[in-house]
């Protein structure tokens, strides 16, 4: 039986901005912390977070989502990502309790949960580094952060330098070649699983984290729990490299989500078709993977704010949905809604707003329905997750492509090969697409979108309207 997570549709929460916390960690109760937050908000007070986590939990099952990414959650400074306390839930959002109790009420929901793995760097306030700021040459941490020089006073007036995560001075980077550091991280990753019953880590810029670190963290939690995810953010290079030496089940695919708006904008769907060739056609790098796919997360502007034409959110909906990989849906873009980085200090605050699904302002109405609609055919489908790519048609401004599961593959219960295809549209004006079938059909129809299908002649005949997309199920 194939793991949950290769069939999995995953809903992304970025819970303290979702649920309108203060920016700085006063430590204080999360209710205190809460009202603070609205007020530096300008927003009404909110209910407590893990309250309004379970309504957001309940939205995204209502909508089909069966895994819910959420983070981060370590007790922080900040923003999230200066951690202070691996073992704490951030106090801003509540308790430990609160966010176990949480976890439950997702599974009942039958949505599995995932964190996000902040391994590469620390806070300034994290136990080690206060004990490297206090005690210096005499410190046990010393070589728990990386480029730590006693001869070089730095920038941070601690009387000693050491190497912040990208340049960055408030986040020390941590020493993953240290064993010691290792081991304490794997007893972290360990106790989350333990002690919350999560069923997954997002591992924060894993594309530059130590390869061994990553061995030994995906030995321990696959010995604990085998079909625990792991799943590394990557922005760029070959995706290949950490699914095959280090043997995480799967990383970001930052490389198609840029080409899926830069192809609706150009008008040039080639940039789509021939990056699906290029990570999982016959010669692909990424063939038998499933990455983790998406058009827009908490650090890149909103898809709805990146697209020309707003119409087109529609035929983006569709591919995510039915492409090769894992899709995801940052929480808010289901809507529509707009988000474009900012500048300075709160640059990615406008990518992580609060919001409210009782007062939330739609612009995009027919979004949500067309997650459910695609959420259906894929539970129905599994083409959709084993099922391998046949490109159809190719042009600059409509693309199809069918996605078959073979006749013996261990998913398909039919005992015949399957298939679906997707039609997409970026044009102004309507168009007419007459397809080659990938299996034997004897009827077709629109499942998901919008569009007319029908057998003709031999071939799939399908009508377009402008900027749409639709999804064939043939019979």
């Amino acid at each position: 039986m194939a793991p949950w997570f290769e069939s999995a549709r995953f809903y992304h929460i970025y819970p303290l901005g979702l649920c309108g916390c203060p920016r700085e960690n006063s430590f204080e109760s999360a209710e205190a912390q809460l009202a603070r937050g609205a007020e530096e908000h300008g927003i009404p007070l909110p209910p407590a977070p893990f309250e309004r986590l379970r309504e957001w939990a309940e939205h995204a099952a209502g909508l089909g989502f069966t895994a819910i990414y959420i983070g981060p959650l370590f007790q922080s400074a900040t923003h999230g990502y200066d951690t202070i306390d691996y073992r704490v839930v951030d106090s801003r959002l509540g308790t430990n309790d609160d966010f176990r109790a949480w976890v439950a009420h997702c599974h009942e929901l039958g949505i599995k949960v995932v964190v996000d793995g902040v391994f590469n760097h620390t806070g300034r306030d994290f136990f080690a580094f206060r004990d490297l700021r206090e005690k210096r040459w005499d410190s046990w941490a010393k070589d728990w952060y990386r480029g730590v020089n006693f001869d070089w006073p730095g920038q941070m007036g601690d009387g000693f330098g050491y190497e912040g995560w990208r340049g960055v001075d408030i986040l020390p980077a941590l020493n993953l070649q240290n064993q010691q550091v290792r081991d304490y991280l794997l007893d972290v990753a360990q106790f989350w699983l333990e002690d919350f019953g999560i069923d997954g880590i997002r591992l924060d810029s894993a594309d530059v984290m130590d390869f061994e670190f990553l061995r030994q963290l995906v030995g321990r939690m696959k010995g604990l729990r085998s079909d625990f995810w792991l799943m590394g953010e990557v922005i760029m290079g070959n995706y290949e490299r950490w699914l095959n030496d280090a043997h995480l089940d799967s990383v970001t695919n930052y490389e198609l989500s840029k080409a899926i708006w830069s192809a609706h904008n150009s008008h040039n769907y080639f940039e789509m078709g021939h990056n699906v060739l290029r990570l999982f056609g016959p010669w692909g790098a990424c063939q038998g993977a499933h990455l983790y796919t998406f058009c827009d997360n908490q650090d890149v502007e909103r898809i709805a704010s990146k697209l020309a034409d707003p119409r087109d959110l529609v035929p983006v909906t569709v591919f995510l949905f039915t492409i090769l990989g894992i899709p995801s849906v940052y929480y808010g873009s289901e809507f529509g809604i707009q988000g474009r980085k900012g500048r300075g200090a709160l640059a990615d605050e406008p990518l992580r707003p609060a919001l409210d699904l009782a007062t939330l302002d739609v612009p995009h109405p027919e979004i949500c329905p067309l997650i459910r609609a695609l959420s259906t055919l894929r539970d129905a489908h599994p083409e959709f997750s084993w099922g391998r790519y046949q490109e159809i048609s190719l042009q600059t401004e409509t693309y199809a492509f069918a996605r078959v599961l073979d006749a013996g593959h261990p998913e398909n219960a039919s005992g015949r090969d399957v298939a679906c295809i997707t039609a997409l549209s970026n044009a102004d004006g309507e168009r007419e697409l007459w397809l080659d079938l990938p299996v034997g059909a004897e009827s077709a129809r629109v499942a998901a979108g919008s569009g007319e299908a029908a057998l003709r002649e031999g071939k799939l005949w399908v009508r377009l309207a402008p900027h749409s997309g639709c999804v064939v199920e043939l019979a």
